[in-house]
């Protein structure tokens, strides 16, 4: 069974990937596999070639970790697949009967690496998950697929992974779930598949993250396991045991990709209430912006300056009050209108700079 097939849009569970971070030692790989529930693992996955930050970093064992992959495969029969960012990987992981590569963040973000392993890949049977580039660049991560598929390469499917952003946050990597969930609108047919422990980078929320993807539709999940975490050579803390991993995967919960008839008439009509809400804002939105254009005017004659902190603070108060009133989300409130506070003040500089 291929990725492609495994991925059945009327799945009774998702497709799932897991297995250490890293390939430390054989017995670590043997050990770590015999513990996972094998109904739920199609692919084990380990790091044979670990790209690192600073150098000194554990970077992996390279082909010499091969064989202890292969014996894991052979021993319990797993699929298995690794990560791949040059030409020498890609043929020494194919000698050692690997099933499935994964192009890394790091590597998707360099078009002439990307391109590399696709000219390595031409004319080979084998399946290729891109993981989403470091930083959020959607048109980076679809060129990756693209440049795969331009070689001939049809088992294609794509791992988000979140994104590496300058900000304080809960999570090592920033989900920004907009830019998956936009890639599956551009590719409809890709298969996309979530990896928590790289966004989560600590185990503690890795079963929240992947149960949000779930419910998102996501097609599968990848989660390092590892059957001693807190002594794992890389990335630690987002490894779960085996137990734990069992454990999780037992207690996700699926949401259908094809609901039953009687789900699709009911979410019909939700979807067109909707549909008729979004319409009555977007009217909204258009008779606000009539006003500011006058408004635009106005200043525009009486030569008055565009911007009023003042009015600007009353807005965001009243708008944060209301939203507090009415069991709204205070910030997403406040995004939305500094949206269109912005967008007016565009719209008036168009209007007042205007000869």
């Amino acid at each position: 069974m291929r990725l492609l097939d495994t991925l059945d849009k009327n799945r009774e569970r998702p497709l799932v990937i897991a297995g250490p971070c890293s390939a430390e030692s054989c017995e670590q790989m043997l050990a770590t596999a015999k513990e996972l529930n094998h109904e739920r693992v199609d692919y084990y996955r380990a790091g044979i070639w670990k790209p690192r930050t600073r150098p000194g970093s554990f970077e992996g064992y390279g082909k010499k970790a091969l064989p202890w992959l292969k014996e894991a495969k052979d021993t319990y029969g797993f699929r298995t697949c690794t990560e791949v960012a040059k030409t020498e990987h890609v043929e020494a992981a194919l000698d050692a009967d690997v099933d499935l590569l994964w192009v890394g963040a790091r590597t998707t973000t360099n078009p002439f690496a990307v391109q590399e392993i696709a000219e390595a890949l031409a004319g080979v049977d084998v399946e290729v998950l891109v993981k989403n580039p470091i930083n959020p660049d959607l048109s980076l991560w679809m060129g990756g697929i693209e440049r795969l598929k331009r070689k001939g390469i049809t088992k294609i499917g794509a791992i988000h992974r979140g994104f590496s952003i300058y900000a304080k946050s809960n999570f090592r990597n920033q989900p920004l779930w907009q830019i998956p969930l936009e890639l599956k609108r551009n590719c409809p047919d890709l298969p996309v598949i979530c990896d928590p422990s790289h966004i989560c980078g600590r185990r503690d929320i890795i079963f929240d993250v992947s149960q949000k993807a779930l419910d998102l539709n996501f097609d599968g999940l990848m989660i390092e396991t590892h059957i001693n975490p807190d002594v794992a050579l890389s990335d630690a803390a987002q490894q779960l045991t085996p137990v734990v991993y069992n454990e999780t995967i037992h207690a996700l919960e699926l949401s259908l990709a094809n609901p039953d008839s009687q789900s699709r008439i009911h979410l019909s009509e939700y979807r067109n209430t909707i549909d008729d809400l979004d319409t009555e804002l977007l009217q909204i939105l258009r008779s606000r912006m009539d006003i500011v254009e006058k408004i635009a005017a106005y200043k525009k004659e009486h030569k008055i300056s565009i911007y009023q902190k003042e009015r600007w603070a009353k807005i965001l108060t009243k708008s944060n009050n209301k939203a507090e009133q009415m069991d709204l989300d205070t910030k997403f409130v406040q995004d939305i209108f500094r949206a269109i506070h912005q967008s007016s003040i565009n719209l008036q500089e168009k209007i007042i700079r205007k000869r």
